[in-house]
């Protein structure tokens, strides 16, 4: 089910273009759970969110090209907002370009790194009250 994120209010669109870190959660093999800060970006027409990382990274590691369940959530104050989906690792180079070429308007020009690969969410099910 695609969710019609293009519709949503005005201020989860300005909660998600606003510079806030975020963090990333996914589950380990023995079922506990690895949370790690991140950069996000959204793409409200596809409903892709994007991580951008080293693909050595554990986070990475642990999504895989098969994929994995993730959520991903941003705070400010009593705003919050979370992402939930599906992701995968994505390191064609014009994605990861893309994804690039998102966090750096979000957030800054990150610095260079050979080893990059994008995450990509698949977003199913959004919480919060942004």
């Amino acid at each position: 089910m695609k969710l019609a994120l293009s519709e949503r209010p005005e201020s989860f669109v300005d909660f998600w273009t606003e510079r806030h870190l975020c963090v990333l959660s996914t589950v380990r093999g023995n079922g506990t759970v690895h949370a790690t800060p991140v950069g996000v970006t959204l793409d409200l027409k596809t409903g892709i969110a994007r991580v951008i990382c080293s693909g050595t990274s554990q986070k990475a590691r642990l999504i895989g090209v098969t994929g994995a369940a993730v959520a991903v959530t941003q705070v400010d104050g009593r705003r919050w907002s979370t992402l939930e989906g599906r992701a995968v690792v994505n390191d064609d180079p014009e994605a990861v370009a893309d994804a690039v070429r998102r966090y750096t308007e979000r957030y800054k020009q990150p610095r260079e790194n050979p080893l990059r690969v994008a995450i990509e969410i698949t977003v199913t099910r959004i919480l919060g009250n942004a």
